[in-house]
């Protein structure tokens, strides 16, 4: 099986966009990605999103986004896998182009979360839990991920301080990030003095609020070969897996199943292994969840993920730079968009177009992308071609 790359990128700066409505924002990174893959038709559209229906009023994407591109006759979907969206799209258009149904696909992650109260995006962002069992309870998303940040601390004797240098290293990555949200440099000692949200995770351990969109159009490798490009990025590995989805109901709550699974999938079909890896991007919606992801991906030994934290083996100049571009903590995490944006920054450092973030030489890159906490993860691995 020959494997799809991807030849178009395109995406918008992360932040707050009271100018342009959820349509604008997909819009614009989609004819961006078109434009740098040097095409103008597609087979098909992927839309992934989590919130449109309740944030917007806004369902039937596919069909919208097709039609504000002028590519009305495309088949079109919505991809939704909560904060996974963005990867389970990537992994849909992958298993589409390899099987030769579809030559190209365009991708088109988008989220417009500003709009709204804090409050009504807190509730969004829960029906990606049990609505029923879960939330109703008044349970959130940063309590359940506290639930997992106290235990970790207790079970592996863990300070908050070494856990807290997470959101540091992508705060100094964000700052040269043209479309990070979040452009200022923090300190451990801001981090642990910042508001307690959910104790013991603190605000800036949480990522933004932000609107954003990315896109990616994957082709065969015979299009590409038609592709004015020199260089493209070959998607060597994708797999997706879930757990079950509440946390009271697993056995093990500080290993993400679904997270191991997906690795080990995409890592047999990509034929590498961790230490293969130059580039890692994770999920970093909270800062706990970081440790968590390396010890899962293989990384890290159980219960010593933090270690690599606390030794800045992930910072730009460490042995495996993460979230190169801030992650979802400072270059943002507009949430159905978030793993396509995960790609693009994978791309830039296996391009060499990075900037000043740029990593030496990187050939292959990790995606995690996870939605609700670790309910559906997907792996994606990427490599320069």
């Amino acid at each position: 099986m020959e494997k799809p790359v991807i030849i178009g990128v395109g995406y918008t700066r992360i932040g707050e966009h009271w100018e342009k409505s959820l349509r604008d924002l997909a819009v614009e990174a989609a004819l961006m990605a078109l434009d740098n893959a040097g095409v103008n038709r597609v087979d098909a559209i992927y839309v992934s999103n989590m919130m449109s229906g309740a944030l917007q009023d806004q369902e039937h994407l596919g069909s919208l986004i097709a039609t504000y591109l002028g590519l009305k006759g495309t088949p079109a979907c919505k991809v939704e896998a909560a904060c996974a969206s963005g990867g389970m799209a990537i992994h849909q258009a992958f298993l589409a182009v390899s099987s030769g149904y579809y030559d190209t696909v365009l991708i088109v992650g988008v989220e417009k979360m500003t709009d709204k109260l804090t409050s009504e995006v807190t509730f969004a962002l829960a029906m990606a839990e049990d609505r029923e069992y879960v939330v109703s309870t008044g349970a959130t998303f940063v309590g359940l991920n506290a639930l997992l940040y106290r235990l970790y601390l207790t079970k592996f004797n863990v300070g908050q301080k070494s856990i807290a240098k997470f959101p540091v290293i992508a705060h100094e990555n964000a700052l040269n990030a043209p479309h990070a949200q979040l452009k200022r440099k923090i300190s451990v000692e801001d981090v642990l003095s910042s508001p307690i949200i959910a104790d013991p995770i603190r605000l800036l351990e949480c990522a933004p609020i932000g609107d954003g969109a990315a896109a990616l159009v994957i082709s065969s490798p015979e299009v590409a070969k038609e592709s004015p490009k020199d260089t493209y990025i070959e998607i060597a590995g994708s797999a997706a897996a879930t757990d079950i989805m509440s946390l009271h109901e697993r056995l093990d709550l500080l290993t993400l199943f679904a997270s191991v699974k997906a690795a080990q999938k995409a890592y047999k079909m990509a034929k590498v292994k961790p230490s293969d890896v130059d580039v890692l991007e994770v999920h970093d919606a909270f800062s706990i969840l970081a440790p968590i992801a390396l010890e899962d991906l293989g990384f890290a030994k159980k219960g010593e993920g933090w270690k690599m934290i606390e030794n800045m083996d992930v910072s730009l100049s460490g042995k495996l730079p993460t979230n190169t571009m801030g992650g979802l903590k400072a270059r943002g995490h507009p949430v159905g968009a978030t793993g396509i944006y995960q790609a693009v920054d994978a791309i830039l450092q296996l391009k060499g177009e990075a900037g000043k973030n740029q990593v030496d030489n990187p050939t292959l890159a990790l995606l995690q992308s996870t939605g609700g906490v670790g309910g559906t993860v997907v792996v994606n691995i990427l490599k320069r071609g």
